[in-house]
């Protein structure tokens, strides 16, 4: 029997530990990443879900997503760039569209689960605090709110999609007090003024307020808005209308792709053997022929 020295390299003998490569990168609190996921042992392997909302600069990402051993399985997910399939065209990351995100991850997560006729939600939004109550045959679909990153300012938009995954009828536990409209010094929420940022009354007073005092910077700041024809007063029917639609069909698209196109080749193919070899054939007998012309020229 052969036996080989084990080779320790340097890094063996080192007592520093790099920390987790999306730690390195800014991208998890893993701190709050595992109070989220542990899950109790004398549930087995019962998947504990969280509902999670990210924002990039142009979309609002919404996911219901679990831990495993293997990696973190997503259960459903929903992207404020398919609103315009709801009549939403422009406004896509403001608290509103967070709204129709979450309203649009919630119904239909539950028409997946088929508990979409059995957990309506909160049919119209008025901004007031609402959770879900337990029906007798089922219980509601629970997930824990998964912020990332962002920071839990009140009236934040992650907020926005919490409250519109309420309505639609997702169990997630909560405070009203990062609800826009919540008042410190009374602590209360003022259920008027969240209801006004559900329907982006916050952007039409901006679009009021510029309109009159600097109608240039109007021009520039909406001008999807006015391309689409959408005034300030329109705002709200425009809401409850994407509710409404999200509501009646919330199922999945599948996008079309295009085909892909035809490059343009610049460089020459390579030719196969046979390829070669008739090429070569064609190129001598083209020779022959003009060696045969020339001699009979030559003999005129």
């Amino acid at each position: 029997m052969v036996f080989v020295k084990a080779q320790k390299s340097k890094a063996y003998f080192k007592r520093f530990q790099v920390k987790f490569k999306r730690r390195r990168e800014g991208k998890t609190d893993y701190r709050a990443r595992i109070r989220l996921i542990n899950q109790d042992k004398n549930k087995y392997n019962t998947p504990k879900y969280r509902f999670v909302v990210r924002f990039t600069n142009k979309d609002v990402i919404a996911q219901i997503i679990s831990a495993s051993i293997a990696g973190d399985m997503v259960l459903g997910a929903a992207y404020s760039h398919e609103l315009p399939r709801y009549g939403l065209e422009v406004g896509l990351t403001n608290y509103a569209a967070a709204y129709c995100t979450g309203l649009l991850l919630a119904r239909r997560v539950l028409k997946t689960l088929e508990m979409d006729e059995e957990y309506q939600g909160n049919v119209e939004a008025t901004g007031e605090d609402y959770s879900v109550e337990p029906a007798e045959s089922r219980r509601p679909f629970r997930a824990l709110l998964d912020v990332g990153l962002i920071r839990t300012t009140t009236g934040n938009r992650v907020f926005g999609a919490l409250k519109g995954a309420l309505d639609g009828g997702l169990d997630i536990p909560h405070s009203e007090k990062r609800f826009a409209g919540f008042k410190k010094e009374d602590k209360q929420l003022d259920a008027e003024v969240h209801r006004k940022y559900v329907f982006g009354g916050h952007v039409a007073n901006y679009m009021k307020i510029l309109m009159e005092d600097e109608p240039e910077k109007y021009q520039s700041h909406f001008s999807e808005y006015i391309k689409k024809g959408i005034e300030p007063d329109d705002m709200e029917e425009l809401y409850k209308k994407v509710h409404a639609a999200i509501r009646a069909d919330p199922t999945a698209v599948k996008a079309q792709k295009q085909p892909p196109k035809k490059h343009k080749r610049y460089n020459l193919k390579k030719l196969t053997y046979e390829e070669r070899k008739a090429k070569l054939i064609e190129r001598l007998n083209s020779l022959n022929s003009t060696a045969v012309d020339e001699d009979d020229d030559d003999d005129e």
